[in-house]
């Protein structure tokens, strides 16, 4: 646990799972990024799910919710998804259950993302976490439910439309506070309207950087993911952030580094590195 003024966050697990090395890392060579993450017989690396809890004062806030179970038998193999750990058995780990968590954040949605956001069960798809409200970009939502070629795969709909059917979400069309203390910001690049969510109190700030910067090796400016849909706003938004970043100290939550879930950035003579935080 991360104590950020009178806030408590918690880097929480909703299992493991595997992706494309070459995907993940983009135009970075095979011999470079082979280094920081080995790839096994199928050329995937080891990545993990970590979802953010926050209490606030008065809420319970979850920042994505992990993978969920709507993917098929096939797919679990093509992902490698080991739920050993799952988000359940995390929040539980903290004391808390799904019916305890009353506001939900997503950064984007795609599967890895917002899968977590409802549950199957006596033939329905419904809110996993019955209290909460969902706290939906307008435009991402608009672009996962009418995808495209190029990003079909990354969307499953029962993630996310069942909540609009339940009337448990709430759109938001802009950056801005979505709490006292927690706010949202567009990055675009990995998608049109992805975005990181920033938690400030006591003077120090975390982010949840997302797939802005999935892993630790994302830090570096050139490493961007494949899977990107617009890599160039991915690169322009991380070389601002990333000097707001070293400057103020933040706290950054690496969503997929399997063995790193927080760190602050440090920079000398330009090479930057990941001073990890305890959480």
């Amino acid at each position: 646990m991360l104590k950020l003024g009178d806030l408590e966050l918690y880097s929480l697990s909703d299992g493991l799972f595997r992706l494309d090395g070459g995907a993940m890392f983009g135009v970075v060579p095979k011999p470079l990024w082979s280094r920081r993450a080995p790839a096994d017989e199928r050329n995937r690396i080891s990545l993990t799910m970590r979802p953010l809890l926050v209490r606030t004062p008065g809420h319970v806030v979850l920042i994505d919710a992990g993978v969920g179970d709507k993917l098929t038998g096939k797919e679990r193999d093509i992902y490698a998804i080991d739920q050993t750990m799952n988000l359940h058995a995390s929040l539980a780990a903290v004391g808390l259950s799904p019916s305890d968590v009353d506001v939900v954040i997503a950064s984007h949605l795609h599967f890895d993302h917002a899968g977590g956001f409802t549950v199957s069960g006596d033939g329905r798809v419904v809110p996993v976490f019955p209290r909460a409200r969902y706290v939906i970009r307008r435009q991402e939502w608009d672009d996962a439910t009418h995808p495209h070629e190029r990003n079909r795969a990354s969307y499953v709909e029962a993630a996310y439309v069942p909540l609009a059917d339940a009337g448990v979400v709430d759109f938001i069309e802009a950056d801005g506070d979505v709490l006292p203390g927690i706010s949202v910001w567009r990055t675009g690049g990995h998608t049109m309207h992805h975005q990181l969510i920033r938690i400030e109190s006591g003077g120090r700030t975390a982010v949840f950087a997302a797939d802005l910067m999935p892993t630790t090796a994302h830090v570096d400016e050139p490493w961007i993911m494949g899977y990107d849909l617009y890599p160039m706003d991915t690169l322009t938004y991380k070389k601002r952030f990333l000097r707001e970043a070293i400057d103020g100290e933040y706290v950054i939550f690496f969503e997929h580094d399997p063995g790193i879930a927080a760190g602050v950035i440090r920079e000398r003579d330009g090479r930057k590195t990941v001073e990890v935080v305890t959480v």
